[in-house]
């Protein structure tokens, strides 16, 4: 039987990340990924059943992250609600610079793999927005937010809003730096839930 050795895995997901990123993950072809990843196609499959089980692990392994550090930081109490809902931005933001790749096959695939993987697609991603939601929840407690906020609809906003811009950003990142848009999102949201 054969045996995973090395970082494969990681290569295997990085390389991913970057085929479906340029080929949309429809077109994407195991031997594309194996070739970018400098592996074997059958490589691949000793630790991937297919293509989809690939992409549920990008978006596990990003959203995991994105909840443990986010949960780290929502239960300190040396800031404010509203300073852990820019953190919350920040962190999302910061991944998707230092991997643009990433942010590419967010925006295109995130929705319709959930919608097909229901029951399989990564607990992590909904931990991550009731951590969220937990600290609203605080920032109404403390009066800092508006209590007429709905909680459901300011996370829809919120995560919308980011895939939105996002989605602009990968189709012109001159006219829409992830930068500015982060700058954006945190003005709007901090201004439109303060009390």
């Amino acid at each position: 039987m054969r045996t995973k050795e090395g970082n494969k895995e990681k290569d295997i997901l990085e390389a991913a990340v970057k085929v479906f990123a340029e080929q949309g993950y429809h077109r994407a072809k195991i031997s594309k990924i194996s070739e970018t990843a400098n592996v074997a196609t059958g490589s691949v499959y000793v630790y991937f059943q297919n293509k989809e089980s690939i992409l549920l692990k990008i978006f596990d392994a990003l959203w995991e992250q994105l909840y443990n550090e986010f949960k780290t930081l929502s239960e300190s109490e040396s800031f404010s609600p509203l300073e852990k809902i820019e953190s919350m931005i920040d962190l999302v933001f910061d991944v998707f610079t230092e991997n643009p790749s990433l942010a590419i096959v967010f925006v295109n695939e995130q929705h319709q793999l959930a919608k097909r993987n229901e029951e399989g697609f990564t607990n992590y991603y909904n931990k991550f927005l009731g951590v969220g939601e937990e600290v609203f929840k605080q920032g109404i407690k403390q009066k800092a937010f508006n209590e007429s906020v709905d909680i459901k609809i300011f996370r829809f906003y919120l995560l919308g809003a980011m895939r939105n811009l996002l989605n602009q950003w990968a189709q012109d990142p001159k006219a829409f730096p992830l930068n500015k848009i982060r700058q954006n999102i945190k003005f709007l949201t901090k201004h439109g839930i303060k009390r």
